[in-house]
C-alpha cells in the first residue's frame, strides 16, 4: 500500500499537492469547465430543437459574448474592491441559476428563442466579472514561484476538455437532449461554487495598496488603466491579442466549417482538425509546466506568430491529415503564449490592480471576437473564402511577428526585480523602465 501511496502522489502535480487552496480551486474549474464544453454543443442544438434557424444560433451565441464588451471594466473594477472568490461565487450562482431554467424551459417545451436570448445576456454578464476576478484570484491561492505550473495545469484543463468534452457533449445530448445536457452543465456551476465556498485565499498585501483604491469608480477605473499604460509589454500583447481575436478566430469558429462543408466532407472531417488542435494545445501546457525560460515573453510572443497561421493552414487546400497536424502545431504555440502571458501578468503587476489589468485584456480580446465573428461571413460572400483567408493572415502574422520586435517583450524576465508586490511583482514606476 505505501508503495501504491507513493505512485498516486507521484502523478499528482507538485502545485496541487503544495498548495491546498489551489488544489480546490482547481477542481471547482476543472468540473465546470467541461460543463462549458457540454453546453457549448448543446445550446446551437437547443436553439434548432425548438424551431431556430442558423441566424437564431448566432443570435443566442453573441447574446453570450456582447455582454463581455459591456462589462468587462465594471467586473474587473468590482473584482479588485471586493473579494474576488466572492464574486465568481456570485457569478456561478448566476449561471447555475440561468442554465438550470433553460434547461427547465427545454425539458418542459415552454423555450423560445426570445427566452435564449435574454437568459444568454444574463449569463454572459455574470461572465465578464467572474474572468478577471479568476486571472485576479490565482496569486492569492498559489506561491508566486508556482504560477507558471498552476497556469499551465489551467490550460491544460482548457485544453483537454477541447478534446474530451465534445464526445461528451454528444453522447450528452444524444441520451438526455439539449435540455438534460445544459442541466448537467448547471450542476458544474453549482459545484464549482462549492469549491469557492470553502476557499480561503491570501489577502492582498498591504504593500500593494493604490492610492486610487477605495475612490470613485471612474478613478479606479483609470488606475487600472494607468497599470496598463505605463507597461509597453502589456499594452503591446494586448494589441496583438485583438487582432489574433478578431482576424484569426474567425477563420476557425466561421470560415473553417464553411470550407469543410464544401470540400472536405463535413463536420468529421472538422471535428478531426479541432481535435487535432486540441491535442497540440495539451501538448504546450505541458511544455509550459515543464520549461523555465529566462524571457519566457519571447517564447510566448514567437508562439502566438505560430498560432496566428491557423488561416493560411485552414485554406492551404492541402490534405486533411496535414490540415490536423498543422493545426496541431498552432495548439502549442498558442497554449504557449496564453499560459506565460497570464503568468507574466499576475507576476509584475500589483496584486490591487491585477483584476482592472486583466479586464481590459478580456475587453479587447473575448469582447471584440463578436465583430470578427459578424464580418467574416459578409467580406467571405464578397471575396470567397479562400481569398479572406489569406487576407487573414497577410493581417495577423505581421501583427504577432511585430511582437517578437517590442524589447520590453523579448527582455521581460520570468521573475520580478525591484519593488515587490503580494505576488512578487514589482510596481509601474519601477517597470516603466523596462526598455
Amino acid at each position: 500500500m505505501p508503495l501504491i501511496g507513493h505512485h498516486v502522489k507521484f502523478l499528482i502535480p507538485g502545485v496541487l499537492r503544495d498548495e491546498p487552496q489551489f488544489a480546490r480551486l482547481f477542481i471547482g474549474q476543472a468540473l465546470s469547465v467541461l460543463g462549458d464544453r457540454v453546453s457549448f454543443i448543446a445550446v446551437p442544438f437547443a436553439v434548432l430543437s425548438i424551431g431556430g434557424s442558423a441566424s437564431d444560433v448566432g443570435l443566442v451565441a453573441a447574446s453570450g459574448l456582447i455582454p463581455m464588451l459591456l462589462f468587462a471594466l465594471v467586473g474587473g473594477v468590482w473584482a479588485d474592491r471586493f473579494k474576488r472568490h466572492r464574486v465568481m461565487l456570485v457569478s456561478d450562482v448566476v449561471r447555475f441559476a440561468v442554465q438550470g431554467l433553460i434547461a427547465v424551459l427545454l425539458i418542459t417545451g415552454a423555450a423560445e428563442i426570445p427566452h435564449l436570448v435574454l437568459l444568454m445576456l444574463v449569463f454572459g454578464t455574470a461572465d465578464a466579472f467572474f474572468m478577471p476576478a479568476s486571472t485576479g484570484l490565482l496569486p492569492l491561492v498559489v506561491g508566486p514561484d508556482r504560477l507558471r505550473e498552476a497556469n499551465a495545469l489551467r490550460g491544460f484543463t482548457q485544453s483537454s476538455t477541447l478534446v474530451l468534452g465534445p464526445a461528451l457533449a454528444g453522447g450528452v445530448v444524444a441520451l438526455l437532449g439539449p435540455g438534460g445536457a445544459l442541466a448537467l452543465d448547471a450542476l458544474t456551476f453549482a459545484a464549482s461554487a462549492a469549491f469557492l465556498a470553502r476557499l480561503k485565499p491570501r489577502s492582498t498585501a498591504p504593500e500593494t495598496a493604490e492610492p486610487t483604491a477605495g475612490g470613485t469608480f471612474l478613478k479606479e477605473m483609470r488606475a487600472g488603466w494607468a497599470q496598463v499604460r505605463s507597461r509597453t509589454w502589456v499594452w503591446s500583447c494586448m494589441a496583438a491579442m485583438a487582432v489574433y481575436h478578431v482576424v484569426v478566430l474567425p477563420s476557425v469558429f466561421v470560415l473553417g466549417p464553411v470550407l469543410a462543408q464544401q470540400e472536405w466532407g463535413g463536420a468529421a472531417s472538422w471535428s478531426t482538425v479541432t481535435a487535432g488542435f486540441g491535442i497540440g494545445s495539451i501538448v504546450g501546457d505541458v511544455c509550459a509546466y515543464r520549461l523555465k525560460v529566462p524571457r519566457p515573453m519571447a517564447l510566448a510572443a514567437a508562439g502566438l506568430a505560430v498560432g496566428s497561421c491557423q488561416a493560411i493552414i485552414i485554406g492551404s487546400g492541402t490534405s486533411v491529415a496535414m490540415i490536423t497536424v498543422l493545426e496541431g502545431i498552432t495548439g502549442v504555440g498558442v497554449s504557449l503564449f496564453f499560459v506565460l502571458w497570464e503568468t507574466a501578468l499576475q507576476t509584475h503587476v500589483p496584486e490591487a490592480a491585477l483584476s482592472r489589468v486583466s479586464s481590459y485584456d478580456y475587453l479587447l480580446s473575448a469582447g471584440l471576437m463578436p465583430l470578427g465573428l459578424a464580418l467574416a461571413g459578409p467580406v467571405s460572400g464578397s471575396l470567397g473564402v479562400r481569398p479572406t483567408l489569406y487576407a487573414m493572415t497577410v493581417v495577423a502574422v505581421p501583427a504577432a511577428l511585430a511582437l517578437l520586435c517590442v524589447p520590453a517583450v523579448r527582455r521581460l524576465p520570468a521573475q520580478a526585480s525591484g519593488t515587490a508586490n503580494g505576488s512578487g511583482g514589482i510596481h509601474a514606476a519601477a517597470e516603466a523602465g523596462l526598455p
